[in-house]
C-alpha cells in the first residue's frame, strides 16, 4: 500500500469552507451486496435472490439503498471532515437503482457552517458511471476541532463463501438431462421426504416413494409437502422398503436409489446380498462431493461410508469409482491424492505402501482416467505452500480433486470436520453397484439430498453414455 494510504488525516472545523468537497470512487460487486445483507440482516430477495430479482421491474439484483448511505458515511468518517467527525443527521433520496458492477463516485460538499454551534451541513451525492445521480441528500455533522493524522487500521480478511454458487452450477449441469426414476427408501423423516419432493420439482428425479404409505402421507400433511403426483409403493417397515427398492432396481423399474430415514446397514445389506443384490465386478464405494469455502474447486473424499478397512484391491476400485464420478462432474483429468500420515513410503505404514502401489498401477495402465500421487499427507495434498515447503513437486500436490483416505474412520472424520468446522456443503453418492445410490446421513438437510440427487443423475448419465 502506498505510504499516503497508510494514514488517515482529518480536516478540522477551522479548515472547512463552504464549497469545499471530497470524493471517492467505488465499484460495487455482488460480494459487497451479500456482505451488506449479512451484516444488516436485510435479505430482501431483490438484493440477494437472482431468480426473484429477474421478475422485478429492475430485471436483476440491485444494491441496498443504505449501502450507498454507508459509502457516504465512509467518506465523512475517513476523508472529509475525517476522523473525529460525529454524525448528527442524514437525509437521502434514492433516485435510481444500483447494480453489481456499477462504479459510484461518492462526494460530500460543504453547504453551510454554523460557527456558534460548531456544526456543518454537507451535500451528499452518489453518481454512477453514466453520470446519473443515484442517491442525493444532506448530512449534518459535528466536525473535529483538532488536527489528527491516524494510522489506518488494517481490517481482517473476510471470507465470503457463496454457498449457492457451486450448488447452482451442479443443478444446472444435471438439469440438462432427463430426470431418472429413483426409489426413495423409507422417506419417513421431514428432510428425507422434503429432499425427494424438491429433487422431483427441480426435474432431477422421478421419485417413487417406498415405505409405509399412511405414515408418509401423514408426514407430508404435517409439513405441507405436496406428494400427490408421486407414485408410492406401500410396504410395512424400513426393512421391507429396502428389499422392495433393491428389487425394483434389479428389475430396471428404477435407475437409482436414495436412502431415507433408515440405517445405512439396513439398505446396503440388501444392495450387496449375493442372490438378488446390485453388486457388479467393481467394489462398491461412497464418494463425498464437498464444496469447501477455502478451496478453489469441488473436493471429492472417498471412502467415508462403505468400506471400513479396505484392502489393496478394494482401494484400487475406490480410486476407479472416484475417477468415474469426477469425469461425470466434468473434471476431465482428475488429480487424485492417496493420503497417508506422511509423504514418504514407509514399509511400516500400510497406507503409504498402498499409495505407492496404486500410483504404479497408473504407470501400468491398470488405473486410467486420472493422475495419481501418493503417499501424500493432507496438507501436501491441498496446499501448494505446504507441498513446496517439503519439496514435493507433482501435478497433484497442492491441487487435488480427489482425496483417497486410508480407511472409513479417517474418511468419515475428514468429511465431517470439513462440513461442521469448515462450513463445507456436502453431497454424496455410492458407485460400483448396478445403479447409483444416494446415501446421505439421516442428519443431512433436504438441500444436501437435492445436491446428491444431482450428483447421482450426472453419474447415471455418464455411465449410460459410456
Amino acid at each position: 500500500m502506498p505510504e499516503e494510504k497508510l494514514w488517515i488525516e482529518n480536516h478540522p472545523f477551522a479548515e472547512l469552507r463552504v464549497g469545499a468537497s471530497a470524493s471517492i470512487q467505488r465499484t460495487l460487486t455482488k460480494a459487497d451486496i451479500v456482505l451488506f445483507a449479512k451484516v444488516s440482516g436485510d435479505v430482501n430477495p431483490a438484493h440477494v435472490d437472482a431468480a426473484y430479482a429477474k421478475t422485478t421491474r429492475f430485471g436483476e439484483i440491485i444494491a441496498h439503498g443504505m449501502l450507498g448511505g454507508a459509502l457516504i458515511s465512509m467518506v465523512l468518517g475517513t476523508e472529509f471532515p475525517g476522523p473525529g467527525t460525529i454524525y448528527v443527521s442524514q437525509n437521502l433520496r434514492f433516485l435510481r437503482p444500483v447494480h453489481p458492477g456499477d462504479t459510484l463516485t461518492v462526494s460530500v460538499t460543504v453547504a453551510s457552517l454554523d460557527t456558534e454551534h460548531h456544526r456543518a451541513v454537507l451535500d451528499t451525492r452518489c453518481v454512477d458511471q453514466n453520470g446519473e445521480v443515484v442517491i442525493d441528500g444532506q448530512a449534518e455533522v459535528v466536525p473535529p476541532k483538532e488536527k489528527l493524522r491516524i494510522h489506518r487500521t488494517e481490517l481482517p480478511d473476510v471470507l465470503l463463501a457463496d454457498k449457492n454458487l457451486r450448488y447452482g452450477q451442479l443443478l444446472a449441469a444435471a438439469q440438462q438431462y432427463k430426470p431418472m426414476r429413483m426409489a426413495v427408501v423409507h422417506p419417513c423423516s421431514r428432510d428425507a421426504l422434503e429432499g425427494a419432493v424438491q429433487a422431483a420439482q427441480l426435474g432431477l428425479i422421478e421419485a417413487v416413494l417406498v415405505g409405509p404409505a399412511e405414515k408418509i402421507r401423514a408426514l407430508a400433511a404435517e409439513h405441507q409437502l405436496d406428494i400427490g403426483a408421486l407414485p408410492m409403493v406401500d410396504v410395512p417397515h424400513s426393512h421391507a422398503a429396502a428389499q422392495k427398492a433393491v428389487a425394483m432396481a434389479q428389475s430396471g423399474e428404477v435407475h437409482a436409489l436414495m436412502k431415507g430415514s433408515l440405517h445405512t446397514d439396513e439398505l446396503m445389506s440388501e444392495v450387496v446380498a449375493p442372490a438378488n443384490g446390485l453388486r457388479t465386478a467393481r467394489r462398491i464405494s461412497h464418494i463425498f462431493v464437498l464444496d469447501v469455502p477455502r478451496y478453489g474447486k469441488p473436493l471429492l473424499v472417498t471412502d467415508a461410508a462403505i468400506n471400513i478397512e479396505p484392502d489393496f484391491e478394494a482401494k484400487a476400485d475406490i480410486v476407479r469409482n472416484a475417477i468415474d464420478l469426477a469425469h461425470a462432474l466434468g473434471i476431465a483429468r482428475p488429480k487424485v491424492a492417496i493420503l497417508s500420515a506422511v509423504e514418504t513410503v514407509n514399509p511400516k505404514m500400510r497406507s503409504s505402501m498402498d499409495a505407492a502401489a496404486l500410483c504404479k498401477m497408473v504407470d501400468r495402465g491398470q488405473i486410467v482416467g486420472g493422475v495419481l500421487d501418493g503417499p501424500l499427507a493432507f496438507d501436501n495434498a491441498i496446499s501448494a505452500f505446504a507441498a513446496g515447503i517439503k519439496g514435493i513437486h507433482s501435478e497433484v500436490a497442492g491441487d487435488a480433486d480427489i482425496l483417497v483416505v486410508p480407511n472409513l474412520e479417517a474418511g468419515n472424520m475428514l468429511a465431517k470436520q470439513l462440513e461442521y468446522l469448515a462450513d463445507a456443503q456436502a453431497a454424496g453418492v455410492v458407485l460400483g453397484a448396478k445403479v447409483p445410490i444416494v446415501l446421505t446421513s439421516r442428519a443431512d438437510s433436504a438441500h444436501s439430498r437435492v445436491a446428491s440427487c444431482a450428483v447421482a443423475l450426472l453419474a447415471h448419465h455418464h455411465a449410460t453414455k459410456a
